[in-house]
């Protein structure tokens, strides 16, 4: 059976580890390989070489940094089906979702070739009679990047392509149940000239993540995971001293008002609600019908849902498995729960059936959910739908701003002016208009507000350089030799 190691200075550790875990294949529910988790003193090690390699990093050139970027970006391209089938094989979601994930973390890569227009300082020339100022921004040390399972390589590639072209040395702690792909893009990562020591990877439980947020040598601690453990990384990492910035869980709303097209919003709510079996922070969970449409939306959602293939990824499924046993149980325990409470089973995914012993459970909607009950409190992360049925705009809108979660959501309407009210109004950190997952570009910056992120910084983007550097000011007096070095005005003694 393939066993899994950390990368550590630009090769695969040979270290021997009394714990490892599991790696599924979740279409077959079978063991793919072993990783090996890592220890204090394998993250210890990790840290080292990172220090060491920073050393030399951050004053490496701009123009190498864009240099190994660009030639990473180019061996991502060739490599994207191979990285795709990792992915696919080790979380479940289908090829073509496994092909976007590794677009969408291109983009951010391809931010990052343009660093050196984002570093640029400020210049004030003569703030006083000889005197300029000037600010600079320069690079933390290493960072460390803790990642989730539902997306393997594209949430890490918010964050490394950003603090290694800053000049930053990096350590990734993937999850353990999805660990391939970030191992390849360790590989390619030197393939493209990044020196040994710049990128490393940890694998590893509890143990590792708090080895990382306790370690002195770690300058800033990036994470995206549920909120729970977000609050835990964030309360950790600042107290013992670092920059933290740790999105959290969500629970995303689809307003649809009565002059929205409900074609198009029936689409979406399938796309936005199934896609990745639902295990995405961006998923729509709640779907918030303004009345008298709530049963033709119902309706034209059941259309297409029933169409919906689930099965292996590999295979042309429309939608995979959920990436383990313990968490297909988990959602499940979601849908008895919410029958329990009341709600309606308009389809139910737990009557699927699939030709193999993975962990499989199909679309799920409900309907007349009430905002008391678990399944619209709670953050499912599985391929459930609620739907809400309310009497006006103001009571959607209330809904979603009283809700402890703010990550994403989205209003479908043909109406501006409704449209822009809800941009303004609405307490969510992203915001789509007939848009279901506005996930926003890589020069723009995800994340979101109230219990779905805990620090100030939000990923990629401006944020997410500033997130990486830190700020430096320079006041700078040069004598003028024509004057025989006498200074030309400035107190000799400020």
């Amino acid at each position: 059976m393939e066993s899994i190691s950390h990368w550590i200075n630009g090769s695969v550790s040979t270290e021997k580890s009394d714990r490892t875990g599991d790696v599924y294949n979740p279409a077959t529910g079978e063991i793919s390989a072993k990783v090996n988790f890592a220890t204090n003193q394998t993250v210890d090690q990790a840290v080292t070489v990172a220090t060491k390699a920073f050393t030399e990093w951050r004053h490496s050139s701009l123009t190498k940094r864009t240099q190994v970027l660009f030639a990473f970006r180019e061996l991502v391209n060739q490599n994207k089906e191979k990285l795709a089938a990792l992915i696919t094989n080790e979380h479940g979601k289908v090829l073509s979702d496994a092909s976007g994930e590794v677009t969408r973390g291109l983009e951010v890569v391809e931010f990052a070739c343009g660093i050196p227009h984002l570093l640029k300082g400020g210049f004030s020339e003569e703030v006083s009679t000889g005197v300029d100022v000037y600010s600079i921004r320069q690079p933390l040390g290493p960072v460390a990047i803790i990642s989730p399972f539902n997306f393997p390589a594209m949430v890490p590639m918010w964050f490394f392509p950003i603090a290694i072209a800053c000049g930053n040395t990096v350590i990734v702690k993937p999850s353990e149940k999805d660990p391939s792909a970030i191992m390849l893009v360790a590989q390619l990562l030197k393939q493209a000239g990044l020196p040994d020591g710049v990128f490393n990877v940890v694998h590893g439980d509890k143990v590792a993540v708090d080895a990382l947020l306790t370690h002195p040598g770690i300058k800033a601690v990036s994470f995206v995971g549920s909120t729970p453990i977000a609050k835990y990384v964030y309360e950790s990492g600042t107290k013992a001293g670092k920059r933290v910035q740790a999105l959290g869980g969500a629970k995303n709303h689809m307003i649809v008002l009565p002059d929205a097209d409900l074609n198009l919003a029936a689409d979406a709510a399938i796309n936005a609600g199934f896609g990745s079996a639902g295990e995405r922070c961006m998923a729509i969970s709640a779907i918030v019908a303004v009345e008298p449409i709530a049963d033709k939306l119902i309706e034209k959602i059941k259309e297409r849902a029933l169409k919906i293939k689930t099965g292996d990824g590999t295979k042309g499924a429309d939608m995979g498995p959920l990436v383990t046993k313990v968490h297909r149980d988990k959602v499940a325990s979601y849908i008895a729960a919410g029958e329990k409470e009341g709600a309606k089973i308009v389809f139910d995914g737990r009557d699927v059936k699939v030709d193999s012993e993975g962990f499989w459970l199909g679309p799920t909607l409900f309907d007349q959910v009430k905002p008391n009950m678990s399944i619209y409190l709670e953050e499912i992360f599985g391929p459930v739908l609620s739907v809400i049925r309310v009497k006006s705009y103001d009571e959607a809108l209330k809904l979603v701003n009283d809700h402890q979660y703010g990550n994403g959501t989205a209003i479908f309407t043909n109406d501006g002016g409704a449209a822009r009210r809800f941009q303004n109004e609405v307490e969510v950190g992203m915001v789509g208009i007939n848009v279901p997952i506005p996930v926003p570009m890589a020069y723009f910056s995800f994340g979101g507000w109230k219990n779905s992120l805990f620090g100030d910084s939000h990923a990629h983007g401006t944020e997410g350089v500033h997130f990486f550097t830190r700020g430096k000011v320079v006041t700078s007096r040069w004598l003028d030799p024509s004057h025989g070095g006498i200074n030309l005005g400035f107190p000799q003694n400020t």
